[in-house]
């Protein structure tokens, strides 16, 4: 399945980085852990980091009730959604051919405030999976407070597009004719370090699985 770009998601700049299998998407929106949610407020631009989790074609975001952001993109003013993964540096013979390795998402549309319990709930399910897979059942359950406290938003994948760079660099041909400097990618790979036990633990603890599995994961 492909993804049917429309003008604002259409890529203009870079277009051979554009990726246009939804998959891809998928992809992208499931390996990073945290979004940068934008939207216009008193004028303003306003971009925040904020905390996700997709579920097929719908992306759910979250915050306190409180949160300028999430009140204002609960109105039905567009709203827009970036992600982006670096995977390393590009070092190129000159400094006009410097890069970057990444992987990068946006996504267009109208978010829409979840207020049934059950509908919030399973996006709080998806979310607290998406950030640390296996809590939801290991955790205790949200309270009927805390889910009135806590602002859901949906968002259709609908309007979306994808670019990626990856490989060496495209240095110009005779730069890489005169082989005068040294020219190549520095790799980027984050990596999950060793589980650190609240230190207000009573007594003897073990790592509960789903987070010691996940230590020893693939890097994202």
């Amino acid at each position: 399945m492909t993804l049917s770009p429309t003008d604002r998601s259409t890529i203009k700049r870079g277009r051979k980085r554009a990726v246009t299998e939804r998959e891809a998407l998928y992809e992208v929106l499931d390996a990073a852990l945290v979004c940068h949610l934008a939207v216009v407020v008193d004028g303003a631009p306003l971009v925040l980091p904020t905390g996700y989790g997709r579920d097929g074609d719908t992306l759910y975001l979250h915050g306190s009730t409180g949160a300028r952001s999430l009140r204002e993109a609960a109105t039905g003013v567009p709203v827009c959604v970036g992600v982006t993964i670096l995977d390393g540096i590009v070092y190129a013979r000159s400094a006009f051919d410097h890069s970057m390795n990444y992987r990068a998402a946006v996504v267009h549309g109208t978010a829409v405030p979840l207020t049934d319990p059950d509908a919030k709930l399973h996006a709080l399910r998806v979310l607290t999976e998406h950030l640390a897979p296996g809590s939801w059942d290991y955790a205790r359950q949200p309270t009927p407070k805390e889910v009135a406290a806590t602002a859901v938003l949906s968002l259709d994948l609908a309007e979306a597009s994808v670019k990626i760079r990856s490989g060496p660099p495209g240095d110009e041909a005779e730069d890489v004719a005169a082989n005068s400097r040294w020219a190549g990618v520095l790799p980027l790979r984050t990596v999950w370090g060793e589980p650190e036990s609240d230190p207000t633990l009573v007594g003897e603890w073990d790592v509960p699985a789903h987070v010691t599995a996940r230590s020893v994961t693939a890097p994202r």
